[in-house]
């Protein structure tokens, strides 16, 4: 089941939900026709109630928005950017297991 923890951004509200937001924020920029990114989203909503309160999760779907996955230069999906204080700590490409996601998300806080 999806978390009710896990935010939808569009490229008009990404500066303002996730560079501009006070807490670390993982995106997943993610299709919904990609295996690899449906395989990881049981994880993504895990993790975001794992880590509700510390870190935000934020999806965005790259065929509904073009812009924001063009500016941080992603060729390939899943690809997840950890952020803190509207910068890029780390980012992973690929289906990954929730350990490595642990690990990325624990730079953050």
């Amino acid at each position: 089941m999806a978390s009710d923890k896990v935010m939808h951004v569009s490229d008009s509200e990404f500066d303002a939900k996730v560079i501009g937001n006070d807490l670390p924020c993982l995106v997943d920029f993610w299709a919904p026709w990609c295996g690899p990114c449906k395989a990881i989203g049981p994880v993504i909503d895990d993790l975001a109630d794992e880590f509700d309160g510390k870190v935000l999760i934020a999806k965005m779907n790259v065929d509904d928005n073009p812009a924001t996955p063009g500016k941080f230069g992603i060729r390939a999906i899943p690809t997840l950017i950890l952020f803190k204080g509207g910068e890029v700590v780390d980012q992973i490409t690929g289906a990954v297991g929730k350990s490595q996601l642990q690990d990325l998300m624990n730079k953050a806080v």
